[in-house]
């Protein structure tokens, strides 16, 4: 489901004359209810955690950093480069994660991680100067490039703070408030720059925007955190390095995407990388 954004972001930047930012605002709106109502529930379950104010400004701060400042980051980033790209460079979520997690809180890298990372920066590497001999024309690759890699970057902020909050606050509390906050900050950012005045009642940004709202963003969420809390972050890493995938299969087929053999070598090398780390750190939890 996450790795249907893409393809509906494009789809909808090229059937209309929409910003990024207008895009994102809708896919958020649309989100919100659901978001309300889950904080509401868990807040009047017997088994409710009372936050205290370190988790609040925690929750907060990832919501913030790690799903407003990306999807802005992202969305704007796609203005410019494929779904596929964006996809793969998205993906090196885990191993920012991992290097946090060591300069944060002291987590060793193992042999095993750092030849992790070597396989996905080679992979990103090879299917991006891939991805530079078909799309020569475009003067804001590098920009949109850029972009997307601070999605990236911001996004494991997300993972990363998740995997220390989850346990103590539950997952659909921690995705309720995360998301919530991520919500105030991209509506206030919309009213700030004024975009509101520019939105014109369209029934395509509508439909774009729930279906970005419903499927690539409000039921994976839950689902992404619920699978972390049952089966631990390491698997669920493993389980979406289906993401870059499937992202390239709709890519080709729904937007006409050329599937190429670098695009091909070097998602494999990702995903390969990813799953060795999830592997690794998998292994070390079950033996303990």
């Amino acid at each position: 489901m996450f790795s249907t954004k893409a393809i509906i972001v494009k789809k909808a930047f090229a059937g209309m004359h929409i910003s990024p930012l207008s895009l994102l605002s809708v896919r958020m709106l649309f989100s919100l209810p659901f978001y309300i109502a889950a904080a509401f529930f868990t807040s009047r379950q017997k088994s409710n955690v009372q936050l205290t104010r370190p988790e609040w400004i925690q929750v907060i701060t990832v919501g913030i950093l790690g799903y407003y400042l990306s999807s802005l980051f992202d969305f704007i980033g796609l203005q410019y480069i494929s779904a596929g790209l964006e996809r793969l460079i998205l993906f090196l979520y885990p191993t920012f994660a991992v290097l946090m997690n060591g300069y944060l809180f002291k987590q060793r890298m193992t042999g095993r991680q750092k030849i992790a990372l070597v396989l996905t920066y080679a992979g990103i590497g090879i299917a991006y100067f891939g991805e530079l001999k078909i799309d020569t024309s475009n003067p804001n690759f590098l920009w949109g490039s850029f972009l997307v890699f601070l999605c990236a970057i911001t996004y494991s902020f997300y993972l990363v703070g998740s995997a220390r909050l989850i346990p103590k606050i539950g997952s659909t509390k921690f995705t309720a408030y995360a998301m919530l906050a991520a919500t105030v900050g991209v509506l206030v950012h919309f009213t700030l720059a004024g975009e509101y005045t520019r939105l014109q009642v369209n029934s395509g940004l509508w439909h774009y925007g729930l279906l970005l709202a419903l499927v690539a963003t409000v039921f994976p969420s839950f689902m992404l955190s619920y699978g972390m809390k049952t089966i631990g972050g390491n698997n669920t890493a493993i389980l979406t390095s289906i993401g870059p995938v499937s992202t390239i299969l709709q890519a080709h087929l729904i937007l006409g995407d050329p599937i190429f053999m670098e695009q091909v070598a070097g998602t494999l090398l990702v995903v390969a990388g990813v799953i060795l780390i999830g592997w690794k750190a998998t292994a070390a939890e079950s033996s303990t």
